[in-house]
């Protein structure tokens, strides 16, 4: 089964989709809690996906991903 992260600062947000992931048989879900969070996550990791919110402290989820283009 495909390993997801989603990274959002918004813990009701986080688990509402943690949850419907699970409900849709996705259970290797990690969370991260801004960007750079997911961004230290996916660099200890490989993730088949990663659902990001745009609008985060810290980091925010464009930068992020600009950032994980960089990774190997």
């Amino acid at each position: 089964m495909a390993k997801l992260l989603i990274v959002d600062d918004s813990t009701m947000l986080r688990d509402m989709l943690n949850y419907a992931l699970n409900e849709g048989g996705y259970t290797d879900v990690v969370e991260a809690f801004d960007g750079v969070d997911g961004l230290k996550k996916a660099q200890e990791q490989t993730f088949d996906l990663i659902i990001s919110d745009i609008n985060m402290p810290n980091m925010d989820g464009l930068t992020l991903i600009k950032e994980l283009r960089k990774l190997p």
